[in-house]
């Protein structure tokens, strides 16, 4: 058996594994357990141990648990539901004021947690009942909510972005401050798309009751101190990492350590939000290494069976394609993988085919992090079986139908493609910032 079919065949095997709901570690680091030993005989039992040995000697994987802890104390004890008031008294007044308000309330989020289903459940807990008992439209809501959670991913710091640094071995510095720009941007294009179809239809997103808007000039300013507080965390993570006075793991201790204390001083960490937090971590951290260890033996493989340099020879010599469209078809087959599959498995599947073949082909790893993790966003919205959609109906109240969340995420997607056309048109949008703050 020729090695690209043995390839063809692992690949095969490990997506009829998962389509019959085996466990994404459990499907990935069996095949490639089975191939290894197959191929290489007892000898192939070391590619698992030395792939647990590299995920244990993988400093950077310390973020992983500080990024989550200090995303679940910021979630548990309250402090969105504050950023969320001083979002309503701000931009009540504006038509469509309260969705734009969530787009930035989703941002903060994520400059908070790295994780979209934090921001979904915000989302949907606090900011969905609001939108929906002041008249706003149950579809444009329920889809600034989803394409808002998405930003959990892109903005610094990602945990998503932390996982490609890894397998990729490129620098989770510079994939952060890529993900920084186009992370705006696509927040600024939302913004943009809202105030334009609310002001061409203000029924979609009314203004605020005059007795709601009149609030009194210092309770405003009060209101604002509660964006400080996220702002100001994530500038004492940032700015010693940026500097280069911390590491990233230290960097990532200081976040967490800061968003503790920010709880203890606003008096909401108890007894019972520690322990979540820590339950949560515990277990998410977990299931990440869980996978990672699967991804890199799978890779692992892959290598040995020099299937990468196979696929080149297919996609550029016998099939004659050009690098921008093998790229084009890369992203397509995310869009096609992530109706089933989350951001995670989606990319420690692919990543060991995917990033060696992007290398060879000449382009840019820390460009295309941030092309996987936007194509990942849009897979996640997109219908049918898109991840974001069940997660949305499992939080959404009973009034708003599977049908409304289909609709209702259309023309954000359309926006997420424009923002990922114009990232891939033009790469500096993604690689200025990290150049610039590393003299590359």
């Amino acid at each position: 058996m020729s090695y690209e079919l043995i390839a063809i065949l692992m690949f095969s095997s490990m997506m009829l594994m998962l389509m019959t709901g085996q466990r994404v570690f459990g499907a990935i680091g069996g095949i490639a357990a089975i191939a290894a030993l197959a191929l290489w005989g007892t000898g192939g039992s070391d590619i698992p141990f030395a792939s647990a040995m590299k995920l244990m000697k993988w400093y950077p994987l310390l973020t992983l648990p500080m990024f989550i802890f200090m995303g679940y104390v910021l979630s548990e004890s309250k402090i969105a539901d504050d950023l969320y008031k001083m979002f309503h008294v701000w931009m009540g007044p504006v038509p469509g004021g309260l969705a734009i308000g969530t787009i930035g309330l989703m941002v903060l989020i994520s400059a908070m947690n790295g994780l979209s289903v934090a921001g979904m459940a915000i989302g949907a807990t606090i900011a969905l009942p609001e939108l929906l008992k002041r008249g706003y439209d149950k579809r444009m809501v329920t889809g600034v909510i989803q394409a808002g959670s998405s930003l959990g991913i892109l903005v610094p710091p990602s945990v998503v972005l932390v996982l490609y640094a890894m397998i990729a071995r490129q620098p989770v510095g510079q994939l952060w401050l890529a993900g920084v720009f186009p992370g705006l941007m696509m927040a600024a294009l939302f913004i943009i798309y809202i105030a334009l179809r609310c002001r061409l239809n203000p029924k979609l997103g009314p203004v605020l009751p005059a007795e709601e808007r009149t609030v009194p000039l210092a309770e405003k300013i009060r209101l604002l101190q509660a964006g400080v507080l996220p702002i100001v965390i994530f500038a004492s993570m940032m700015v010693p990492f940026v500097n280069g006075w911390t590491s990233l793991v230290e960097s990532s201790a200081i976040g967490a350590m800061a968003a503790f204390l920010a709880a203890v001083v606003k008096r909401r960490m108890t007894r019972e939000v520690f322990e979540v937090s820590v339950r949560q971590t515990l277990a998410i951290s977990c299931m990440f290494m869980w996978i990672i260890l699967a991804a890199l033996g799978f890779g692992a493989v892959f290598d040995g069976l020099g299937a990468v340099r196979a696929i080149d020879n297919l996609f550029t010599e016998q099939l004659g394609l050009d690098p921008w469209t093998i790229l084009i078809l890369m992203q397509l087959s995310f869009l096609l993988m992530g109706t089933f599959l989350d951001d995670t498995a989606m990319l420690v599947i692919v990543a060991p085919l995917y990033v060696p073949l992007v290398k060879v082909l000449g382009f840019d790893l820390v460009w295309y992090g941030v092309l996987y993790t936007i194509t990942t966003q849009i897979a996640y919205m997109t219908p049918p079986f898109g991840y974001n959609l069940f997660l949305m109906r499992a939080m959404a109240p009973p009034e708003i139908t599977l049908r409304d969340i289909y609709g209702s995420i259309l023309p954000f997607v359309c926006v997420m493609v424009l923002a990922l056309a114009v990232v891939m048109v033009f790469p500096n949008i993604a690689l200025w910032l990290p150049h610039y703050v590393y003299g590359l």
